[in-house]
């Protein structure tokens, strides 16, 4: 008889870890199959770094097919899904269209940039989910750095020398302490800059840094980027943005080059395309991971509505935490519908949160202990090195070197600004958008 068919539909954590789980599982009883728009599993939680230049973009890029033995990996995108002949419809990335078949269908396709209906963000900002946008971003800022340091005019030396990001939650609050850094350091060598505030500004409408976590790490947090010179404005957000600059919904206008989108994410469009009962844009599943009334189809990460089992009538947060678990239990409750072991529901228990900080500062509490400074550094990275499918020592390498070393700050011009637009999740890098010459801004 013809082996079972399990298709994969996305590689980030929820993707990553139900494929190599399931393949362990079922011990090549079935035929495992991940569908991916990329060729990697990017670990999203160091893509900060990368923006700041302290980690190499292969480091945080873990090839699939040399990670996932027994998974075959088909690299395009799915755009539709007929789940009446339970078949997909792929696009490779030079656009040609295939078909794929299924017994059971796992959705992990995780989450695109949210966006917000403000006048002139989808055109002037950029967000941060993938690496063509954190190479971008780097970019970005060496050149607005160096372009300050030769303007003659003090209002465009200020306004290159502002750097707007929108969203206190996670991204942000690590895109800014990483930026800080990076910009503070570009600002040493460049003697025009000598007396020329480099300015900061980090926008939520919450009331509080990381509103989502423990507000012990929300504080230390921003202690630590105030001590650095940001200015943290809670309850305040852009109400509009121009290529000069943004106005905020205090009515202040701030002259920048620089808005960087981190506000929050969406999940995947493809999930509305299925025509199933959706809970805030997230697929409903059960308590087992599965759709109801669809015992074939299952759904983990950031484009389910898992039941928070220890938070009755809530749903799980979109984390990496969750993905990565709930990928792992999707595979076993796939395995079990095929005859290999038992079925399990999701209840997770809370194991801490870590946010980085960018050299030797950082918030965590592991186990709910609060760690601040360089305890909580080592607790981060060391967290980090472990939950990664691969790289370890490059990263930790790349670590080292980063600390004993003068900082290579200069500009790479791999990617445009078109090629990263804000409504993108992580796009594509075709060699018809890559340039030899940096793009001037």
């Amino acid at each position: 008889m013809a082996k079972p068919r399990v298709v994969i539909v996305g590689g980030g954590f929820a993707g990553f870890h139900a494929a190599r789980t399931l393949a362990k599982a079922v011990s090549g009883g079935a035929d495992v199959t991940l569908v991916n728009s990329t060729d990697y599993f990017l670990y999203l939680p160091l893509l900060p770094e990368v923006a700041a230049g302290v980690l190499d973009p292969r480091r945080v890029s873990v090839s699939l097919a040399g990670s996932l033995r027994g998974v075959r990996c088909v690299l395009g995108e799915v755009f539709q899904v007929d789940l009446a002949d339970r078949r997909l419809r792929i696009r490779s990335p030079e656009g040609q269209t295939s078909e794929l078949g299924y017994d059971r269908l796992v959705i992990a396709a995780g989450s695109v940039n949210k966006l917000l209906p403000i006048p002139g963000v989808t055109e002037h900002a950029h967000g941060f989910r993938g690496i063509p946008e954190a190479l971008y971003l780097r970019d970005h800022i060496t050149r607005q750095i160096e372009l300050a340091d030769m303007a003659t005019d003090p209002e465009e030396r200020a306004a290159r020398c502002t750097f707007v990001v929108v969203g206190a939650g996670y991204t942000g609050t690590e895109v800014v302490a990483q930026g800080s850094l990076m910009t503070a350091d570009l600002a040493k060598v460049r003697p025009g800059l000598r007396d020329q505030p480099i300015r900061w500004m980090l926008l939520d409408l919450a009331p509080r840094v990381l509103p989502e976590l423990d507000q012990r790490l929300g504080r230390t947090a921003e202690r630590t980027l105030r001590r650095r010179g940001v200015e943290v404005l809670t309850k305040t957000s852009v109400a509009e943005a121009t290529a000069d600059g943004v106005r905020l919904t205090n009515e202040a206008e701030v002259p920048t080059r620089s808005l960087i989108w981190c506000v929050g994410v969406r999940p995947d469009p493809l999930v509305e395309g299925l025509n199933l009962a959706t809970e805030k844009g997230r697929l409903r599943v059960d308590e087992y991971l599965t759709v109801p009334d669809h015992p074939e189809l299952f759904a983990c990460g950031d484009v389910a509505a898992v039941p928070d089992l220890t938070r009755p009538g809530q749903t799980t947060a979109m984390t990496a935490q969750h993905a990565q678990r709930q990928g792992k239990l999707v595979a076993r409750n796939v395995a079990a519908s095929l005859g290999w072991g038992e079925r399990r529901a999701y209840k997770h228990r809370d194991l801490g949160f870590l946010v980085d900080l960018g050299g030797v500062k950082a918030a965590a509490n592991p186990l709910g202990i609060p760690l601040s400074g360089l305890p909580a550094a080592v607790v981060t990275r060391g967290y980090h090195l472990s939950a990664m499918p691969g790289n370890r020592v490059r990263v930790a390498v790349d670590w080292l070197l980063d600390a004993v070393l003068p900082k290579q700050r200069v500009q790479l011009g791999l990617v445009r600004s078109a090629a990263v637009p804000l409504e993108s999740a992580a796009p594509e890098l075709p060699s018809s958008r890559m340039v030899s010459s940096p793009e001037h801004d």
